[in-house]
């Protein structure tokens, strides 16, 4: 008599081919772990809707995710890292964060690069992040705001309608058209959003065994604590994932009082101050230990405090508001 077949895990992903694939991954680790996963393709409000991220709020494309969750529906969440609200909720837990795709951002345009863009060029971006730190630049460029799949946004410089946009390389390297991306944008110029690149895998918190299953499968530590200390600095300026933050923190060696090699975080961070389109970019950076990456992150968003940012109104989106307001 064969032994059962065991019961698929049930992984549930958004329904774009981005979200697809990089749920794909995560269901074909658990399965080559001896842990049989298919995918449930769960609609959310943002994939639903065409306006503005920051006019829809934080948590758009998890909250379904969230409640099917709880209802029973599937197992797992995959969810990109950087969408999630700060605030974890009740009776749900972040089991594991697998090793991160590039963190960067990316620019499309038609074969040239960020700095062969001329004044005026329009360059499409859905994020007040970005937009603030391309009008930073002191380039002269029009941003405009947009929103789409991969697909859509690279369309509109193709037909010409925009002479570039700005995407997350993950993207483009998860959906295997990184050759499509121009340039990599270095995060000098453009720092990219606490937790771009990466994935949260959730799971119930009754679901023990499952949790230290997806734990010992996935988890990357270097990566879950460079994502808890750029969420760190999210949570204390008060901002969600439309607001104009950026942080990236990078797992470094270093040297102990004793002369041992370490690992340590590397964290920088940036605010978008003032009006989007004539305002300024806040930095600061710190370095710190792997296991204070909470404290790391708080600490350099204190920093950006100091710079300024406590004049800022409420999560700063005064601005952002005023920008997407335009479209």
């Amino acid at each position: 008599m064969s032994a059962a077949t065991p019961t698929p895990l049930r992984i549930g992903t958004r329904p774009s081919k981005l979200a697809v694939a990089q749920s794909g991954t995560v269901a074909d680790r658990l399965t080559a772990a001896g842990y049989p996963s298919e995918l449930v393709t769960i609609s959310t409000s943002g994939d639903r809707s065409m306006a503005p991220v920051p006019q829809l709020g934080v948590g758009v494309f998890v909250s379904a995710l969230r409640d099917a969750l709880h209802a029973g529906e599937i197992d797992v969440a995959v969810h990109s890292f950087k969408d999630l609200p700060t605030a974890q909720p009740e009776g749900l837990r972040i089991a594991a964060v697998p090793d991160r795709e590039d963190p960067r951002d990316a620019l499309v345009a038609g074969g040239r690069v960020l700095g062969e863009l001329g004044r005026g060029a329009r360059v499409g971006t859905g994020s007040p992040r970005r937009a603030a730190q391309l009008y930073a630049l002191g380039q002269g460029l029009e941003v405009v705001p947009i929103r789409g799949n991969v697909d859509t946004r690279i369309g509109k410089v193709r037909s010409g309608e925009l002479d570039a946009v700005v995407v997350a390389a993950a993207g483009l390297r998860r959906l295997g058209r990184i050759e499509e991306a121009d340039e990599l944008l270095d995060p000098l110029q453009m720092l990219p959003a606490p937790a771009q690149g990466a994935l949260a895998i959730e799971c119930r918190e009754r679901d023990t065994e499952l949790a230290a299953t997806l734990h010992s499968v996935l988890d990357d530590s270097g990566v879950r604590a460079a994502v808890a200390a750029e969420r760190a600095v999210l949570v204390t300026l008060e901002g969600g994932c439309t607001a104009p933050i950026a942080a990236l923190a990078d797992v470094v060696s270093d040297l102990d009082d004793d002369g041992r090699a370490i690992d340590r975080l590397s964290l920088r961070a940036a605010l978008g101050v003032g009006e989007i389109a004539g305002g300024d970019v806040l930095r600061a950076s710190a370095t710190g230990e792997l296991d204070d990456a909470e404290k790391l992150g708080a600490a350099v968003a204190h920093e950006l405090l100091d710079l300024g940012a406590e004049d800022l109104p409420p999560a700063g989106l005064g601005s952002v508001n005023r920008w997407i307001g335009s479209s």
